[in-house]
């Protein structure tokens, strides 16, 4: 391989790692937003970025007696949909395996009521909205 294909080769990979890490930082700090709004709304911060091979929850709080179980989805535009109707089922079956592992580990079998929530954040600023109970 010739000096200059090699050094295109770099350069493009390092740009798209540079692109993934950047949205990287914007989502983790969308997710900091909702868990911000959602404390001023009277919900208690226990766990960030809850992650296994087979899936990831972005916030786990507690409304009250109620363990919650949020997923934050952010989209600049809604005209393709919020980020709430982006969850496929495929998706909510992973969170959910994520959320009863959490909990085997956390309760055993002392489970407390729980549900799981959305919040679809978009625009610029950022707008949110809670969607309560949305599957499970």
């Amino acid at each position: 391989m010739n000096i200059s294909k090699k050094i295109k080769e770099l350069f493009n990979s390092s740009s798209a790692s540079a692109a993934k890490t950047s949205s990287r930082h914007f989502g983790h700090d969308i997710e900091l937003q909702a868990e911000s709004f959602l404390a001023r709304q009277g919900l208690k911060p226990v766990c960030r970025n809850y992650t296994l091979r087979s899936g990831e929850i972005d916030l786990i709080m507690r409304d009250g007696d109620v363990l919650v179980f949020i997923e934050v989805r952010y989209r600049k535009d809604i005209s393709h949909g919020s980020g709430a109707e982006s969850i496929t089922p495929a998706k909510q079956q992973k969170l959910i395996k994520t959320a009863e592992h959490y909990l085997q580990q956390e309760y055993g079998s002392r489970v407390p009521d729980c549900r799981f929530d959305v919040i679809s954040a978009s625009g610029e600023p950022v707008m949110f909205d809670w969607l309560k109970n949305v599957f499970g």
